[in-house]
C-alpha cells in the first residue's frame, strides 16, 4: 500500500514512480484531514515531478502546516532535487535522508 497509517500521528507515503504522485498526494491528504497527523513522503521511486505535482506538494504542506503538525519529504533523488532548488521549494520543505530518519526525527519533535 502506498499510503500507510504508521502510527496514530504518522502517515507514511511510498510515492508511486511511473505515474504521476496525484493519486498518492490525494490519499495522504485524505488521511491527514480526517485527524491532524504528521506526514512522511518517500520520493524513493519517483523520478518525474510535473506542475500538478508541486501544486498538489504545496497544498499537503498548507494543510499539514494548518493542523499545526510537519510533513517531511526523503528519499529525493537528484534529479528531483534540483527540481526543488531552481523552484525554491527546497526553502519551504523540510528533507530527510530516509524514512527511518524521518520517522526518527518526528519522535524527537517538542
Amino acid at each position: 500500500m502506498p499510503v500507510e497509517k504508521w502510527s496514530d500521528r504518522v502517515v507514511v507515503a511510498h510515492l508511486a514512480g511511473d505515474a504521476p504522485i496525484a493519486d498518492d498526494l490525494d490519499a495522504a491528504e485524505r488521511m491527514v484531514s480526517m485527524t491532524p497527523m504528521d506526514a512522511v513522503l518517500d520520493f524513493g521511486g519517483v523520478t518525474y515531478l510535473n506542475s500538478t505535482d508541486l501544486a498538489r506538494l504545496i497544498k499537503l504542506r498548507k494543510k499539514v502546516a494548518a493542523q499545526e503538525a510537519k510533513l517531511l519529504l526523503c528519499n529525493v533523488p537528484a534529479q528531483l532535487w534540483s527540481t526543488f532548488l531552481v523552484t525554491g521549494l527546497d526553502k519551504i520543505f523540510t528533507f530527510s535522508d530516509s524514512v527511518s530518519t524521518a520517522l526518527a526525527s518526528l519522535q524527537m519533535k517538542p
